[in-house]
């Protein structure tokens, strides 16, 4: 039987999210690609119970995490069950629904059908009786954004969900879904956009709006799929996701530009006394907005390396000057 760490909550920096009384650790810990039919249950294991051990307190999945869907929610709920379980109270758990799960026209998207029939089935497959974040995982153009966030008011009030969150939004849409939320008395906890040192779109109006409303903002893809990491810094190495057939990173996109860029930004984090992932973590940390930066893994030893840019120290204008630099040389 897992026993956790007792000084699980020494090292951790937690911060609140947004104007709410929610804290979540800096570090949190996305289960995208490692946590389906494809991972073994003793690695998942490994990853979440080490998480844990070091503070990591929030876990987020989503609907059609696997591969294939539904996969990554059922792995986590088995390994809930057999060693989280009497630690639920001190885990923020994650879901999300947006996209393809089921054929027809309810299958996906914003509708309150889909929304709330997704919501039931994610509950069913982690064996959980609630959520503490239940998102809209992307804005849908047909519905009407009113009927999507009335859906998540009412997924909060039944006691599915204990907060409300949104992903993959712009700042207009953005600003009038947190208006809406706001006015049914549900407001939006937290928007979880894809920002990093290599994705810098949030910063064009995104982080500001959030702030300005008091609404926390967990950064996923913060190590942009793995090329802000030391694994391709001497090109594209075998068994890597740009080697494969992940539609998620290319070959293509690892250019010279790139490699020359990378080895730049890590020279800089070596001589800030930090991997390159680590400085990557840092670098969204800095950023009074955001709450937290969501990693995704394929091994413990990825989470403790990642773990150790939780609380760093911030950045010089240098610093911030040179990165800049090398991420826009990097897009030419």
């Amino acid at each position: 039987m897992y026993n956790a760490n007792e000084s699980r909550y020494e090292t951790m920096a937690y911060r609140r999210s947004g104007r709410s009384g929610l804290k979540l650790p800096e570090i949190s810990l996305g289960l995208w690609h490692n946590f389906g039919g494809l991972a073994t249950e003793d690695n998942a294991r490994d990853m979440l119970t080490t998480a844990f051990d070091l503070g990591i307190t929030h876990f987020d999945i989503a609907n059609n995490y696997g591969p294939p869907p539904g996969s990554a929610e059922t792995m986590f709920g088995r390994i809930m069950r057999s060693d989280l379980a009497p630690y639920r109270d001190e885990l923020i758990i994650s879901s999300k629904a947006g996209y393809l799960m089921w054929p027809g026209p309810y299958g996906e998207w914003g509708s309150r059908k889909y929304l709330i029939a997704s919501c039931d089935a994610s509950l069913r497959r982690t064996g959980l009786q609630y959520f503490d974040i239940f998102y809209h995982h992307r804005p849908d153009p047909d519905t009407p954004l009113e009927e999507t966030m009335s859906a998540l008011d009412s997924i909060v009030r039944s006691g599915k969900a204990l907060y409300a969150g949104l992903s993959n939004y712009g700042p207009g849409e953005a600003a009038e879904a947190f208006k809406l939320l706001r006015e049914l008395g549900t407001p939006c906890l937290i928007h979880q956009p894809a920002y990093s040192m290599l994705r810098r779109e949030p910063e064009n109006g995104l982080l500001d709006v959030c702030e300005r409303d008091g609404v926390g903002v967990i950064c996923f893809s913060p190590l942009a799929g793995g090329r802000l990491t030391n694994r391709y810094l001497g090109g594209i190495p075998e068994g890597s996701r740009a080697a494969g057939a992940s539609p998620f990173l290319q070959a293509g996109q690892i250019t010279p530009a790139l490699l020359s860029a990378l080895r730049g930004l890590d020279d800089i984090a070596s001589e800030r006394g930090q991997t390159l992932a680590q400085m990557a973590l840092s670098w969204v940390l800095r950023r009074s907005a955001v709450t937290s930066a969501l990693i995704g893994a394929s091994g413990a030893a990825q989470i403790v390396d990642c773990i150790k840019a939780a609380g760093a120290a911030g950045f010089s204008d240098e610093e911030l000057r040179q990165i800049d630099a090398l991420t826009k040389s990097a897009q030419t």
